[in-house]
């Protein structure tokens, strides 16, 4: 372990300044973000001083970077991730995602609806939103337009528009949801 972690330490230096130099960034703009003398940072990158944690937690802040990323540290070996399921109103949401400023990406479970209501309570808010049906069948109201959706399909609209969902079959309907706040598409096109 401690060969280990001598040679992760080791090439914390070269790789911290090569973060900075593809970042454009100097070691004078460093020393302001993270109030550390430039001459501190220059000996870390150098490797003439071994890093903290107090070292580098200001600069994985600076370079919004976790501590993993910026020591370069391998991934753990298990990648599950383990989200919590939320329940509102007998619909299941699972977040996938975790970036608060940019895609949202959920599983959504709705149940089987003890009566299918004629109209939908549409709903409009700022953003866009691409579905795709896992299993069940979606029933997508639109403006004034309903369609039905089938395991496989997948629909993408901006949400300025009205729009409500809901299960239309017979059996539980499970999506996957991904939402831009701010009207962030997803690309699905390979050319």
């Amino acid at each position: 372990m401690g060969d280990e972690l001598d040679a992760t330490l080791d090439a914390v230096g070269p790789r911290l300044r090569a973060i900075r130099k593809q970042r454009g960034a100097t070691l004078e703009r460093l020393a302001e973000l993270t109030g550390m003398s430039v001459s501190t940072l220059s000996r870390i990158e150098s490797g003439r001083r071994r890093p903290t944690l107090e070292v580098l937690l200001p600069l994985a802040r600076a370079y919004r970077m976790s501590l993993d990323e910026l020591v370069g540290a391998p991934a753990t070996a298990d990648p599950r991730i383990h989200p919590r399921p939320v329940n509102r109103d007998g619909v299941v949401w699972v977040p996938l995602s975790r970036d608060p400023g940019g895609l949202h990406a959920f599983k959504q479970v709705l149940p089987v609806p003890a009566k299918v209501p004629e109209r939908l309570d549409q709903q409009v808010h700022e953003g866009h939103e691409w579905l795709y049906v896992l299993a069940g069948t979606l029933r997508l109201a639109l403006g004034a337009e309903d369609f039905l959706l089938d395991a496989g399909e997948a629909a993408e609209f901006d949400t300025r528009v009205p729009h409500a969902l809901a299960n239309a079959g017979n059996k539980p309907l499970e999506l996957l949801i991904i939402f831009g706040q701010q009207g962030q598409r997803m690309h699905v096109r390979t050319s």
